[in-house]
């Protein structure tokens, strides 16, 4: 009898399948190790042996390929959201990225999926979910946004094996259709340029239009970086939307702290630069090396009116006691720009557009273009040059004149066809 038992004893985590006095079926299976280094057994529960039978074999399968969902804390979707967004992202993305995590995450995705347990989160839920946001009135823009940030934290629950899929990347998004960008013409670029001159700060609209720099890079550039003799500029950092605190001992009765009379900024003037290609150094064109040195001296006539109140910070483009630009006002001033010079209305990151454009209309090499926009990918290329007019009339005569030539005119012009050798005499 004994030798019998021992004959039909299973091994030590191998699974097991038995009946209970109330006649359900039962099987239980060992998964791996809990975080206190116990045996990880998980148990399914079925009415008949073949259902159980099937229910353990495919736990097993699960085990076999990684599937299975590691023991420990039961995660909702808030509750993972959350920690994700306080603990993972907070410390490692940027605090413009921080900040659209945050609205997502506590505006729209905790309020409409946070009660799901998040492995039992499925993609017809986030479908669902995105459908209703633009019900209520989100643009598909937002809801892309919601998509984009859900995928990113299910991204870091999946590799610490809390759920066994990404049910976002399995999950449809919202279709979001990008806005045509219809670059400013060359002649609106010098109206533009010469409307610039009559302002303060002129130079800041020549380095958007001429080289493309982003906002954030125009505004954090330095003194230091621009080398007005060797014709150089240097992208080093990008200027921040600057974030306040309440600076007040009684309560100012602000809600928002940037109104508080005693506020305080609570993050830097300046960051890194969006991508690692941004840090760049670009050749001024002459026009332009000329602007920045009538600027510079204006800024120097300022300096010494402000006197005391001069806050030095080796900006190039800054206020009149010397602070940084604050992006917004620099938005509203590009508005006020348009309207002067009379033209339509027009995202300031266009301006940008129009400097890829205008090194496409130089047929300026790829590479070079890279180099000069701060692209990482050639892809840039595509989204940011766009066929204007000028581009298409001279594609067409190129065309025009191959296909129509004559063919005594495509003889002469053949460049296959070999020099005649010169005449000794000559």
């Amino acid at each position: 009898m004994d030798n019998e038992k021992k004959r039909t004893r299973r091994p030590n985590g191998a699974s097991s399948i038995y009946q209970s006095a109330d006649g359900r079926w039962h099987g239980r299976v060992t998964v791996g190790v809990k975080p206190d280094g116990r045996p990880d057994r998980r148990h399914v529960e079925r009415k008949t042996e073949a259902e159980v039978i099937k229910a353990v074999r495919k736990l097993e399968t699960d085990r076999e390929a990684g599937k299975v969902r590691k023991a420990g804390q039961r995660w909702t979707v808030k509750t993972w959201l959350t920690h994700w967004l306080e603990n993972i992202a907070a410390p490692s993305v940027k605090p413009n990225t921080l900040s659209g995590y945050r609205v997502a995450v506590n505006v729209h995705l905790i309020p409409g999926l946070g009660a799901h347990r998040l492995e039992k989160l499925e993609p017809e839920h986030l479908e669902f979910f995105y459908k209703k946001m633009q019900e209520n009135g989100s643009a598909p823009a937002t809801a892309h946004q919601a998509h984009r940030t859900i995928r990113a934290a299910l991204n870091h629950a999946l590799r610490r094996e809390h759920i066994t899929r990404n049910v976002a990347m399995l999950a449809v998004p919202p279709r979001v259709t990008e806005k045509d960008v219809e670059p400013y013409t060359v002649e609106e670029v010098q109206r533009l340029l010469t409307e610039a001159g009559k302002r303060r700060n002129s130079a800041r609209w020549a380095i958007a239009l001429a080289l493309g720099l982003r906002q954030g890079e125009a505004l954090g550039l330095r003194w230091v970086d621009v080398d007005l003799t060797a014709g150089m500029l240097k992208v080093r950092k990008a200027r921040q939307r600057p974030k306040y605190a309440h600076g007040c001992v009684e309560p100012c009765g602000k809600k928002h702290a940037g109104r508080c009379p005693e506020r305080q900024q609570t993050n830097p003037d300046t960051d890194e630069t969006k991508s690692k290609a941004g840090k760049r150094t670009i050749g001024l064109p002459d026009e332009l090396i000329e602007l920045l040195k009538l600027h510079k001296e204006e800024q120097g006539r300022e300096k010494a009116a402000a006197g005391h109140e001069w806050h030095e910070g080796g900006w190039v483009f800054a206020t009149e006691d010397g602070r940084p630009l604050i992006p917004r006002t620099d938005w509203d001033e590009w508005k006020r720009l348009l309207k002067a010079a009379g033209l339509r209305d027009a995202r300031l990151h266009d301006a940008r557009h129009t400097a890829a454009t205008v090194l496409l209309l130089l047929s300026v090499s790829e590479r070079a273009v890279m180099g000069v926009m701060g692209w990482s990918s050639t892809a840039m290329a595509a989204r940011y040059q766009h066929m204007t007019e000028p581009i298409r009339r001279e594609i067409a005569k190129r065309i025009g004149g191959l296909l129509w030539q004559s063919p005594e005119a495509a003889a002469e012009g053949d460049p296959d066809e070999p020099e005649q050798a010169p005449d000794k005499g000559e």
